[in-house]
């Protein structure tokens, strides 16, 4: 997945590089490169971030339910 991030960036900023003027090249950086990254990660990690808040609410629960094993009285 990285790969694929890192490969991106290097041809953006070589775009960049090559601009023939500073506002141009930001602007190649910022909408070529900041934004599709970003997205891009944030798609790629959601099966990790979906199982991590599952993890997280089954370690919640097993706490929650092992409370409840004493009686109150």
């Amino acid at each position: 997945m990285y790969i694929v991030a890192i490969g991106w960036a290097y041809v953006i900023l070589m775009m960049a590089i090559t601009a023939s003027s500073l506002g141009k090249a930001l602007a190649i950086l910022f909408f070529l490169g900041a934004i599709p990254l970003a997205l891009f990660i944030y798609v790629a990690d959601g099966p990790r971030r979906r199982r991590r808040s599952v993890a997280l609410v089954d370690e919640v629960t097993r706490q929650g339910n092992s409370r409840d094993t004493q009686s109150d009285q």
